[in-house]
């Protein structure tokens, strides 16, 4: 018997010849068996095999046994892989195309007006509270630390220096009018001292940085001297010895 390698090679199966793959996770091997069992035309054993392809399934997925819902997923994945088309009664609802390949809605991404962005978007919720206060020392107290908020919010954005009737002025606007210190005689903090605050913040977080990088090598080196030492020491043991 002559081999024919012509004839060999017209028999031969590619991957490109193939279905696509539905679920690369579980191999063509599997893919294939689904698709035959969605051929069988009784339906007693049609059923049979399916749970015995779940059980297949469930094996190459041992640690995910314990998480929840998951013969749901299994029989969901199977359905996905016969394209829909399997004819089983399932203990599940059954998954279809329209349920499995569903968009999500589209959710509105919060917009919110802002005037000033420098500000942040904190400063309005700031002064509506504000606003709920009685009037007196407390709720005076609290507008001026968020006149100096937004004063060193706004140094932070420009470094030069601002005038408080500036901030008087934005507070009025963001507080829609109900807030207004130009009529008063109101001193916010300097800007020289808003801006070493800043500083200090800025060095804070630098600092710690710094520290923790001095730490690190500071225990290698720990590590090194100490491995040297060691190495010391038995030199001169052994040194001690011979001379004995």
């Amino acid at each position: 018997m002559k081999f024919n390698s012509a004839e060999a090679v017209t028999h031969l199966g590619y991957n490109t010849a193939t279905n696509k793959l539905v679920i690369p996770d579980y191999g063509r091997h599997l893919q294939i068996m689904i698709e035959q069992i969605v051929l069988i035309e009784d339906a007693e054993e049609r059923n049979k095999a399916a749970n015995y392809a779940i059980r297949v399934m469930g094996d190459m997925n041992p640690h995910l046994r314990d998480v929840p819902d998951f013969q749901h997923k299994l029989w969901d994945q199977l359905f996905m892989i016969s394209d829909f088309k399997l004819d089983v009664p399932c203990p599940f609802p059954i998954a279809t195309r329209e349920t499995v390949y569903a968009k999500p809605e589209v959710l509105p991404y919060p917009k919110k007006q802002l005037n000033y962005r420098y500000y942040g978007n904190n400063i309005k919720s700031m002064i509506a509270e504000a606003l709920k206060f009685e009037e007196g020392e407390m709720r005076d107290a609290l507008i001026i630390v968020i006149a100096n908020h937004m004063k060193k919010s706004y140094l932070s954005w420009n470094k030069d220096n601002v005038k408080d009737e500036v901030i008087f002025e934005h507070l009025a606007e963001l507080s829609g009018g109900k807030i207004n210190l130009s009529k008063q005689e109101e001193e916010l903090s300097t800007t020289a001292n808003l801006i070493q605050v800043n500083r200090k913040q800025s060095n804070k977080s630098n600092y710690s940085n710094t520290n923790n990088n001095a730490n690190n090598n500071n225990q290698k080196g720990g590590s090194n001297s100490n491995n040297n030492n060691s190495k010391k020491y038995n030199k001169h043991n052994y040194q001690a010895k011979g001379k004995k």
